[in-house]
């Protein structure tokens, strides 16, 4: 599901056809609010960081699997489409195509854009040392 939530919209679709026919939407894709909370350095006390802006959506499909899915934004398309991942995942038989179509091009992608960012950033990093004066 993680794969699902940083996944664009498009690289979903794939399991439209997957799913098929008679997929009931058992919650149509709402958008709400959440509190995002903190805590300073990892293991302080908990405070509210903000609000965020989360989308869900609950889906099943006519063999009965059901899926669930929240996804940061306001992107009812992408919710609906990670709940049908979700339930289809129940489902063993189709978890290689899964894998194959979907999960492993998208794992693919978003470890490239890392390895990009830390490239990027690395290209960057300045390296401070002192130097020993000799004043004596």
């Amino acid at each position: 599901m993680a794969l699902a939530a940083a996944a664009r919209v498009d690289e979903l679709a794939p399991v439209e056809a997957l799913a098929g026919p008679g997929v009931t939407d058992l919650r149509v894709p709402e958008i709400g609010l959440v509190m995002v909370r903190g805590r300073a350095g990892g293991s302080g006390r908990p405070f509210n960081l903000g609000e965020a802006t989360v989308t869900r959506a609950a889906v099943r499909l006519a063999a009965g699997e059901t899926g669930f899915a929240h996804v940061l934004g306001r992107d009812r398309l992408k919710a609906r489409r990670a709940a049908l991942l979700d339930a289809l995942w129940a489902r063993e038989a189709l978890r290689p195509t899964l894998e194959a179509e979907i999960l492993a091009p998208l794992a693919a992608r978003l470890d490239a854009a890392r390895r990009a960012e830390a490239e990027k950033a690395a290209a960057t990093r300045v390296d401070f040392f002192t130097l020993v004066r000799g004043d004596d």
